[in-house]
């Protein structure tokens, strides 16, 4: 049975796909301690912005939100061809995972460290390496919840936005159901993850916040129209491996619908 199932084309296409979501957005989240600025890398000018009376502001990211765009992308291409409650196995998965990664990361902060380990790398310029261990993976604990619930919430508004004008279009204009609820469920995520994490969290003002969540957006937004080529690039090579009759078949599935 098992060699009937890793030869089956879709099984072992899906297989694949969840793997990568789950390491990708794991991957985001362990790389989201680091605060980069997106005018720096490319040798830009700080945009200093000034929205909801709130000035200086200006792209400074999480390093999480350069892989960020690449879950919503899987999203779409699992919801093409699998369906939503494909999209949220794999979301579930990927929540659970992650979870259990910060659990895991938390003990071992706080596991005693060996003597020679805590100023092993003196010399290069890391007085502890206990502090910078727990600096790295220790995020905090609103960030993490923050994080995880914005996830969720926003896959799943992927996925309803996604079907609802898959509905009405049928299989014209991937580029609308897809970058359409793309830029929706983004916009959930960055209010979501910075309500929790800074409003409630932190104490900051709803104008902060808001401004904030904007300026994120705005990225994230115009990555979601700078990838939407690469929607289509995907489906092309994955009708091209399952064949054009079974892709068919599984898009027409995907839609509720019983393939002719």
């Amino acid at each position: 049975m098992i060699h009937s199932i890793l030869k089956d084309r879709p099984t072992k296409l899906f297989i694949s796909i969840a793997a990568f979501f789950v390491a990708n957005a794991l991957i985001a989240e362990c790389i989201g301690g680091k605060i980069f600025s997106l005018e720096k890398l490319f040798g830009w000018q700080p945009a200093d912005m000034t929205i909801f009376g709130q000035t200086g502001l200006s792209f400074n990211l999480t390093c999480g939100v350069l892989l960020w765009p690449l879950e919503f992308i899987v999203t779409d291409i699992v919801n093409e061809y699998y369906g939503p409650k494909a999209v949220k196995r794999i979301s579930y998965t990927a929540v659970v995972l992650i979870s259990y990664a910060f659990i895991m990361f938390y003990g071992a902060m706080r596991i005693p460290p060996a003597d020679f380990w805590i100023g092993s790398k003196q010399a290069e310029g890391i007085p502890d390496m206990q502090n910078a261990f727990g600096g790295i993976f220790g995020q905090g604990m609103w960030i993490i919840l923050g994080s995880l619930i914005a996830f969720l919430v926003s896959q799943i508004v992927d996925v309803t936005v996604f079907h609802k004008i898959k509905k009405r279009t049928g299989q014209k204009w991937v580029w609308l159901r897809a970058t359409g609820s793309t830029v929706v469920s983004q916009l959930v995520d960055s209010f979501i993850v910075l309500f929790i994490a800074f409003k409630i969290g932190n104490g900051w003002s709803w104008k902060l916040v808001l401004a904030i969540c904007l300026v994120n957006y705005l990225y994230k937004f115009t990555m979601a129209l700078l990838l939407t080529p690469v929607i289509y690039l995907a489906e092309k090579q994955i009708d091209r491996y399952l064949g054009e009759d079974t892709a068919r078949k599984m898009k027409l599935q995907a839609m509720g619908k019983e393939a002719e």
